[in-house]
């Protein structure tokens, strides 16, 4: 559906940059689309959050709709990134887990001792995919992008896929140097040392944004936060340990949840940190889009790659009510912020229940921008314009496959959610789980005994659907070794509980230092 809101698609009347600058009119309005990485669907204000504070993304939400079941197309970063890129879900580009995770029987060299191997998995952007931006540049749009790509090296790099210009984006999936200067990247000069990272992202995009003025443009704003290694500076950790401290700092951080621990709380005053400055620079951004008037013809979105981090990594927050976190198959791994602002949109400050995932921005920044939908390209994607703007509800179900282990203790699963019903199938052993995310949002409460039929209906559905994608499944290791399994999995939640309550009242006491190659930074 091409809705072409005329609203939506008028010109834009002349503006005055900074300097006396006119921007001209447009036949098509500009997008900005900010992507965070690893951030939680409560790791916000507008979603929640008490403790972290995060004033700018708070503001997009009260300009636009927050989705309350958005989802990322995958519970780790690349195959998420590519979903937003391509509007299709993961087995159908091939990039089921994140570039450069062992696959196949290089998987044992992991030492994990799995029960299976994992599924052998795409390692770059298909160029043969037509992407979001390269769609937009077909259409006479300026492509940008500031940040993380970690969608192939060289000759998968976003110049390769339809971005004309690229600050930042290589193959790395995280921050090599860091979240201060020298940053460790072929794509991005060194800034004064100690410089932030996110505001030089920032700095760069308002930069670009400056020398535009006939033409569209579309930014893609790819932060590296809040991806670990989780860093921030002296003031703001010394803000938010305060601020921990007057909220009473638990005596535990951290629980064993299947296969790893996980963190309960919200109180790393370094991640909250960390968020805030992202969401300073986010400011930054739409600071220059209100003085240029540029905000009155911009689609803005925000959204996540996927959830937040509660157990592996940095084990750097907590999302509850939901269960789990990044890597995992329950809500706190694929369900994400997710906001869309407009001018013209009638129910600013709203919140909207539809479920909606990140294939479905393609379509929707196509039918926002008035150009003709690709719906052989975005094949599982739906335009969310309906939804805003006539609150169309889409009889649907959402899909996603992981078959793969993650180092967040995820589990090789395959996962449908249809209305309120979710069901996730587990490779291992071929069980499943039921819930209802109406009435358990904190999946701890399956359903299999009392309804079986809609177990059997749903996992039915969901084998026809990895069926028709050509789904690539995990295998059964030959060698497998239950018992070194387990010692190994007991022997690791051991030694982590104690390193990781040792170091959480650590980093909450007064007089903390951290690494000496980021602490005293205080330029932002």
């Amino acid at each position: 559906m091409n809705t072409r809101n005329t609203l939506l698609c008028a010109p834009l009347l002349a503006a005055l940059l900074p300097g006396g600058t006119a921007v001209a009119q447009q036949t098509h309005p500009n997008i900005l689309l900010i992507l965070a990485d690893d951030y939680g669907w409560n790791d916000v204000g507008c979603m929640g959050s008490t403790y972290y504070e995060t004033p700018n993304i708070d503001r997009i939400a009260a300009q636009g709709v927050r989705f309350t079941n958005g989802y990322a197309a995958c519970q780790v970063s690349s195959p998420s990134r590519a979903s937003i890129l391509t509007g299709q879900y993961t087995p159908r580009h091939g990039i089921t887990d994140w570039i450069g995770e062992r696959a196949g029987e290089e998987w044992r060299k992991t030492g994990r001792h799995s029960k299976l191997l994992p599924a052998l998995y795409e390692e770059s952007l298909d160029l043969r995919q037509t992407t979001l931006a390269e769609a937009l540049t077909e259409e006479g749009y300026t492509t940008f992008i500031a940040g993380k790509w970690h969608l192939g090296g060289e000759g998968s790099d976003p110049e390769d896929h339809g971005f004309q210009i690229n600050i930042g984006g290589w193959e790395a999936g995280s921050p090599k140097g860091g979240y201060f200067s020298p940053y460790s990247n072929p794509k991005l000069k060194d800034g004064p040392r100690g410089e932030n990272l996110s505001m030089r992202l920032a700095n760069e995009t308002v930069d670009f944004l400056a020398h535009q003025n006939e033409k569209p443009f579309f930014v893609y704003l790819s932060f590296y936060a809040v991806h670990g290694p989780i860093q921030t500076t002296q003031e703001r950790w010394s803000y938010f340990r305060d601020k921990a401290e007057r909220a009473g700092i638990a005596p535990t951080g951290f629980e064993v949840d299947r296969m790893l621990p996980v963190r309960k709380h919200q109180d790393s005053p370094v991640y909250a940190g960390l968020i805030q400055q992202m969401d300073d620079a986010i400011g930054r951004v739409l600071d220059y889009l209100q003085e240029s008037g540029l905000d009155r013809n911009t689609l803005v979105i925000f959204t996540s790659d996927n959830g937040g981090v509660v157990s592996g990594d940095s084990y750097a927050t907590s999302l509850a009510p939901l269960r789990g976190g990044k890597g995992r198959q329950w809500e706190g791994g694929i369900r994400v912020p997710f906001i869309i602002s407009y001018p013209g949109l009638k129910q600013k400050g709203s919140t909207c229940d539809e479920p909606v995932i990140g294939t479905d921005l393609y379509p929707t920044i196509l039918d926002y921008a008035g150009l003709p939908l690709r719906p052989k390209q975005h094949l599982d994607g739906v335009s969310l314009i309906p939804v805003l703007e006539q609150g169309t509800h889409y009889d649907r179900a959402l899909f996603w496959h992981y078959p793969h282990y993650g180092n967040q203790g995820g589990e090789p699963s395959s996962i449908i959610r249809k209305g309120n019903w979710k069901l996730i199938f587990y490779h291992e052993d071929g069980r499943c789980e039921l819930y209802n995310l109406e009435k358990d949002i904190t999946e701890s409460n399956p359903l299999n005994a009392q309804y079986p039929k809609k177990v059997t209906e749903l996992k039915r559905e969901l084998d026809a659907w990895l069926q028709s994608v050509n789904a690539r499944m995990p295998e059964a290791d030959m060698e497998y070794d239950p018992v070194a399994e387990k010692r190994f999995r007991d022997s690791l939640n051991r030694a982590q509980m104690e390193k990781l309550e040792a170091k959480r009242l650590e980093e909450l006491s007064k007089g903390w230092k951290p690494n000496k190659d980021w602490w005293g930074s205080t330029v932002d």
